[in-house]
């Protein structure tokens, strides 16, 4: 962590160089000195550093200068730094105005020029007003800062997409921090756009494209290499599971993400049917503990690029990302996975990130603390985030079209659900409406019970929706055979009467996850004929490695 600052500032040479030398004995090992020849430069350089994320602990001003007397530089200095410590260099007939500066800006102390000997009359006064700040002042978090609002669609997405890719950061509501708020207008520039991320060296993005906050923040968005032994498509358990045991068995193994390692399951607040770990695990921990494994034994990962087409030119493949890029390999592992489906009622789509959000949303839910919220949804990852909802709300009502949980969710959830007092279970229940201006405030909900409809609207905190899956298999659209779903069938699914798929040339049957394009494979949840669990999806991921090697033997 940084340490924080004492800032100086004299418009005389000798006199500013003079006092940066004596805070500089004495105080160099616990605080940063800098210093300015004048109050507008200093007031530069205390703009820059709220900028940055930096702690001022105490400003010493010199009372005579030209441009702007100390006491107008700390009148305008405090506005950045209220809790800072604030003392004049006076001579004697500054006296009066020192005094009067108590009550105007709020000054802490004064100090006679000459201060020597500086172990008399210089330090004993500054340990006492920098002691009483150190015991009043939280640290400074030194790292990035993300400022906006909780209502702002983009500002969720900012911080969701650092937060799965394990970037530490501080959020800044800048409806209710004014010192962030300030901030964030002078970089603004007038203009109302959010959020703002502020990096440590003062530099900011504003309502930034995610690949290019990936690109800031050091993550890989582009391959070293034109040419790749086996590429992966998507960054889910069995994409995981397929960068392990590529890399691993000495394939040169790339994956591509569009947003960042885990994929739906890396959203899961708790994982605990997964073999090994008997106390589960929370989705972004298995995450990134498959992540570092994968990097370890030499998987090259991108984030924050799609794959956008997929074309065959035997004996290779290429994928096309959104930015135009080609990259060439020997074979594919499509393991895409699916996404939430989006609710269509009116109201939704404009609420969308304010206050209504697909899937678990992890990084929200404690903004919603104390506050009644909604899940639709009757499926385990539905389960899954009202449970961990209710460790925030006060109360947690799941929406289930069915008659029950027992038809789509594992026994363990179920049971963990009844026994959580704040969680409500109410079945036939769907959401036909949101409303609010900025936020969302309410929900319509339509209910069947003893075969009449039931319709009303009930005040809402948030809305977390899990209602089905998508699957992303666009990029094959064309080339590989897809089902009427969007879902790739492989193996003997492929297979109708004796026939081999149209357009397959080989003699052999595809192997049991290979799709009807030779040397493409699909794993997880994209597969027709998934079973939907991280366990399975896994071991589909480490089990399309060895029918890659099988292919990489015939071509």
């Amino acid at each position: 962590m940084a340490k924080p600052i004492l800032l100086t500032v004299d418009d005389e040479p000798q006199v500013l160089n003079a006092v940066e030398r004596d805070l500089r004995r004495h105080f160099r090992g616990d605080y940063r000195i800098v210093k300015a020849g004048s109050g507008t430069e200093a007031l530069e350089a205390v703009r820059q550093l709220q900028q940055r994320g930096d702690q001022i602990a105490l400003f010493l001003a010199d009372q005579r200068m030209p441009d702007m007397t100390g006491t107008d530089f700390l009148a305008q200095a405090r506005k950045f730094y209220p809790d800072a410590r604030k003392v004049l260099l006076t001579a004697y007939a500054d006296t009066q105005a020192a005094i009067d500066s108590i009550n105007a800006v709020g000054l802490d102390y004064y100090l006679m020029k000459p201060w020597d000997p500086p172990e008399q009359n210089l330090y004993p006064v500054l340990d006492d007003l920098l002691g009483d700040w150190l015991r009043t002042t939280p640290p400074s978090f030194d790292g990035i800062r993300v400022a906006g609002t909780l209502w702002s669609p983009r500002s969720h997405d900012v911080k969701d997409f650092l937060a799965r890719n394990r970037i530490p950061y501080l959020w800044q509501d800048i409806e209710h921090d004014e010192t962030a708020r300030q901030t964030v207008d002078r970089v603004n520039n007038g203009e109302h756009r959010l959020p703002v991320v502020f990096f440590p060296d003062g530099s900011t993005l504003i309502e930034p494209e995610l690949r290019v906050l990936a690109e800031k923040v050091g993550l890989r968005t582009q391959a070293t290499q034109p040419f790749y032994d086996l590429v992966i498509v998507g960054a889910g358990p069995a994409g995981l599971g397929a960068a392990v045991y590529g890399a691993s068995e000495g394939l040169h193994t790339l994956m591509i993400d569009k947003e960042a390692t885990g994929g739906q399951a890396g959203t899961s607040s708790r994982i605990e049917n997964y073999l090994g770990f008997p106390n589960g695990i929370s989705g972004a921990d298995l995450a990134h503990r498959a992540t570092s494994q994968a990097i370890r034994l030499g998987t090259e990962i991108l984030t924050a690029q799609a794959v956008v087409s997929i074309r065959a030119e035997d004996p290779y493949r290429y994928v096309t990302l959104g930015d135009g890029t080609e990259i060439g390999t020997k074979a594919i592992i499509i393991a895409t996975g699916v996404t939430v489906k989006r609710l269509d009622a009116p109201g939704i789509e404009r609420l969308t990130g304010a206050g209504v959000y697909y899937g678990a949303a992890l990084t929200e839910a404690v903004n919603y603390s104390g506050q009644h919220v909604f899940v639709v949804g009757g499926a385990n990852s539905a389960g899954q985030g009202a449970m961990f909802f209710s460790r925030f709300a006060s109360q947690v009502t799941m929406l289930v079209r069915g008659e029950g949980l027992q038809a789509s969710m594992s026994q363990y959830l179920i049971e963990q659900i009844a026994a959580t007092p704040n969680i409500d279970v109410r079945t036939r229940a769907q959401v036909t409406a949101a409303h609010g201006s900025e936020r969302l405030e309410a929900l319509t909900l339509s209910s069947s019970q003893d075969e009449a409809e039931i319709s009303e609207t009930v005040p809402a905190g948030a809305l977390f929706l899990f209602i089905g899956a998508v699957p992303h298999s666009g990029m094959v659209a064309g080339l590989v055979a897809r089902n009427s779903a969007g879902f790739i069938p492989t193996g003997q699914e492929l297979v109708a009467d004796g026939k081999k798929p149209e357009g397959w040339r080989l003699k052999r049957d595809p192997f049991p996850l290979e799709t009807s394009v030779p040397g493409i494979f699909a794993a997880g949840d994209i597969r027709q004929s998934a079973v939907r669990r991280v366990a399975s999806a896994v071991g589909e991921g480490a089990n399309a490695v060895s029918q890659v090697h099988q292919y990489l033997k015939t071509v």
